[in-house]
């Protein structure tokens, strides 16, 4: 098999807490009308399955050769389900619902899924007096945490803070969280949609009945924890020569990189794992030993392990791309950060690292 980068199909979810910043903002091309919340940009999740539109493997189904090619296609010595990454804009026009998401423990233990959904938010844009909610209060009962809820009062059980574009917030399984209005952010995230919500509406604004709301609520407490508090941080940033690289989050599962480019990137041979690339600005160039292949404003592409190495270039002034992989974390993210002279707390804020 000749590698390339492989560009996708992807799916439109029409939440009630979305506009149309996708389209509008960040210029995504092909968009339907109505409500756009989010675009599941590489997705191979079995509500979500995307189709290869380029190359030799144009209209096969990503999902069939990620499980006949996944040492080639994800990393060598991978194997597993479906492609480990799910990469998604989402438009957070107006609040999204106070929620949660199982852990891989959770994922197992009560739903029989293979693992849960840890996330990462990278803020796009946000608009002035923009925040998050992410995280309990610990020393609250469950039954205090149930009235609250009933009562629509997030604000006194959970942590607010204020976001800026540049910002990431990375959110572990089984921890509650919102944000919005007027926020626009890549997300990052295991291929999983397993979610709870504390919601009297559903995620088209449906009203639940009360006996719904209150067991959607009594299932999301039985599954929350209150053993990491997300923050927001604005990344550690390494420059070379006149490229700029902020590591946003890390963790186990994926790791997520905000490049600033004005010269070409080189990327070495990397047979042992697989990266996908979001561009947020102006068309850039992929180039590789097969040849090229163009990446427009609000498109995605998966680079396969087996492609080998590659060159990311600049067509204007500067690229301004998002780049994700699963990690090996003393390798990719905890030694060249210590190289680069930050901190080791400064580091164990990224995620969940082994510091």
């Amino acid at each position: 098999m000749d590698w390339y980068p492989l560009k996708l199909t992807y799916h439109v979810r029409t939440y009630a807490f979305g506009e149309r910043l996708i389209v509008d903002m960040l210029g995504k091309q092909d968009a339907p009308d109505g409500v756009v919340a989010e675009t599941w940009e590489i997705s191979d999740h079995r509500d979500a399955r995307a189709t290869i539109t380029n190359g030799a493997l144009s209209g096969s189904s990503f999902h069939d050769v990620v499980v006949s090619h996944p040492e080639a296609l994800v990393g060598s010595g991978w194997n597993g389900p479906h492609f480990p990454l799910l990469g998604k804009f989402l438009d957070a026009s107006h609040p999204l619902p106070v929620h949660l998401h199982a852990d891989d423990e959770t994922a197992a233990r009560i739903y029989d899924e293979p693992h849960g959904k840890s996330e990462a938010w990278h803020i796009l844009w946000a608009a002035p007096g923009a925040s998050i909610l992410a995280g309990v209060n610990p020393e609250l009962s469950h039954d205090q945490l149930f009235d609250a809820f009933k009562r629509r009062d997030y604000e006194s059980v959970m942590y607010r803070y204020p976001i800026a574009p540049g910002d990431t917030v990375f959110v572990p399984g089984c921890i509650l969280h919102a944000f919005g209005p007027d926020t626009l952010i890549f997300e990052i995230q295991q291929t999983s949609d397993l979610g709870q919500t504390v919601m009297p509406n559903d995620l088209f604004g449906n009203e639940k009945s009360t006996s719904q709301w209150d067991e959607d609520i009594r299932l999301t407490l039985a599954e929350l924890k209150t053993n990491y508090f997300p923050k927001p941080s604005p990344g550690l940033i390494i420059e070379r020569e006149d490229n700029r690289y902020a590591i946003g989050c890390a963790g186990p599962y994926f790791a997520l990189e905000r490049w600033n480019l004005r010269r070409t990137h080189h990327q070495p041979v990397h047979d042992d794992r697989c990266f996908t690339i979001s561009n947020v600005g102006e068309t850039v160039a992929i180039r590789f030993a097969g040849g090229e292949e163009l990446l427009g404003r609000a498109q995605s592409c998966v680079i396969p392990a087996a492609l080998g190495a590659f060159d990311v270039a600049p067509l204007s002034q500067s690229a301004d791309l998002i780049f994700c992989y699963v990690p090996d974390l003393q390798r990719d993210i905890v030694q060249p950060l210590r190289d680069a002279q930050f901190e080791d707390a400064e580091i164990a804020a990224l995620g969940i690292l082994p510091i």
